[in-house]
């Protein structure tokens, strides 16, 4: 769930705004030690849908945000129940970005945002079902700023921009 806002061109045409869209996202943790992990997550692309008020929709962009967290987990390593919270650093990778027949009938056209690094923080608990097996349950927040290029009437503009989602996360884990 994008926390999104615009600068510039795009943020004066107001109410900047970003679509929701779900994932098939996967997670590796390696325990350092029974209270200290180290998680990487990878997703398939996120497409998201921009516009704003006075216009609707206007581009489309695709994005990756691979992120890495160093994790701290509460209570016992056996104990059933074990609630964590990480923090770390976030990559977002921006392709196949465009605007649509709106965006083009409006005069821009070139569009592209650049890569983003930004911290990241979670909070969870995974629920061992049995030796091998957990549910888990978590809830992210990403800092993505990125600048937007792309051309308003051949003239060349940069604004900036900022997704910032809430990325909640429903799974199911194999320890070994």
């Amino acid at each position: 769930r994008p926390t999104e806002g615009a600068g510039g061109t795009l943020g004066s045409l107001g109410g900047f705004s970003v679509t929701n869209n779900t994932q098939l996202g996967l997670t590796f943790t390696y325990m350092a030690t029974d209270n200290i992990g180290v998680e990487l997550l990878a997703a398939t692309p996120f497409r998201h849908k921009i516009g704003t008020r006075a216009t609707g929709d206007i581009a489309t962009v695709h994005h990756l945000p691979p992120t890495l967290m160093a994790q701290w987990y509460f209570g016992d390593a056996s104990s059933k129940f074990r609630p964590y919270v990480g923090a770390g650093i976030n990559y977002t990778t921006f392709f196949d970005n465009g605007f649509n027949d709106h965006g083009k009938e409006a005069g821009l056209s070139d569009l592209s945002l650049k890569d983003s690094w930004g911290a990241a923080g979670q909070v969870g608990v995974d629920y061992l079902i049995n030796r091998d097996w957990l549910v888990n349950m978590s809830v992210w927040y990403m800092d993505i700023d990125t600048t937007a290029n792309y051309k308003l009437g051949g003239a060349q503009q940069h604004d900036s921009v900022r997704l910032d989602p809430w990325v909640f996360m429903f799974s199911a884990g194999y320890r070994f």
